[in-house]
């Protein structure tokens, strides 16, 4: 899966799951989801279940630290590295 499929399928999940009121193209990918879209720790909880369901992988204790959560390009890279 190429980087620009990979972005966008997450931008449409975190629009979903997190029911943002934004289109998933306006979502800024370097821009922080806890300051630009109000990510709180719950959410966090549920872009987890999201990444393991939209794209199979399994997030284990130790990756669920807020840097691989705060953009679009960071979730990017850390989907990228496990599939």
């Amino acid at each position: 899966m190429d980087t620009a499929s990979i972005e966008a399928k997450l931008k449409a999940m975190i629009v979903e799951r997190l029911f943002l009121s934004v289109r998933p193209e306006d979502i800024q990918t370097d821009a922080s989801l806890i300051d630009a879209y109000g990510v709180d720790s719950v959410c966090l909880l549920e872009l987890v279940v999201g990444l393991e369901e939209a794209f199979g992988v399994v997030i284990e204790d130790g990756d669920f630290d807020v840097r691989n959560f705060i953009s679009v390009a960071a979730l990017r890279d850390f989907v990228q590295a496990r599939i």
